[in-house]
């Protein structure tokens, strides 16, 4: 039975996948430049989600206005439990979550049909005070997954979930260090 608070990810020993979802100009830029250049706005946070089902959910399957591109962004671990690390939970007190760098919700996961599940998968959002050390130091490569969600939507859309599954990218239990754990990932 998967735990109702835990990270799964796309990960190696340095690096960890996020998803995220843009417009055009935004997607062309940053894959052009291997990380993100204005148009991105590097004066709001942005989320990014280790969940690719959960992110085809968010931007409808790349069709939401705004979203119509899905990037695979590979950042460091290091980026990323940095992130982690000065992170407050939304449910937490509001002043605390107003003063923190990154903000860290939990989402219901979601089924290939948009069902709400029974476990729940981690949105981080990186503030302004960490968006530079995101774009030029943890970024380590970027990816258009477009394609892929395009062609696994359509699958869905004619019952064949089973081919949209291969599809997805493989997606395990991410170790996060004991305090980090504790602190984020906790019930309730």
């Amino acid at each position: 039975m998967t735990a109702p608070y835990e990270i799964r990810a796309d990960f190696d020993t340095d690096t960890i996948v996020v998803y995220q979802a843009y417009r055009t100009a935004i997607a062309d830029a940053a894959l052009r430049a291997g990380r993100f250049v204005a148009p991105f706005s590097f004066h709001r946070m942005t989320w990014i989600k280790p969940s690719f089902r959960w992110l085809m959910h968010r931007s409808n399957w790349a069709r939401k206005p705004g979203q119509e591109r899905v990037l695979a962004v590979r950042i460091t671990r290091a980026g990323w439990e940095e992130a982690l690390s000065r992170a407050a939970l939304t449910t937490s007190d509001p002043a605390a979550v107003a003063e923190a760098a990154v903000h860290v919700q939990w989402d219901p996961e979601r089924s290939w049909r948009g069902a709400a599940l029974n476990h729940y998968s981690i949105q981080v959002g990186v503030g302004r005070e960490l968006i530079r050390a995101f774009a030029d130091e943890w970024i380590v490569g970027i990816e258009d997954r477009t394609p892929q969600v395009r062609k696994a939507a359509a699958l869905v859309k004619d019952g064949r979930t089973a081919q949209a599954q291969r599809l997805l990218p493989a997606e395990r239990v991410y170790p996060l260090p004991g305090e980090l754990a504790n602190r984020l990932c906790r019930n309730g």
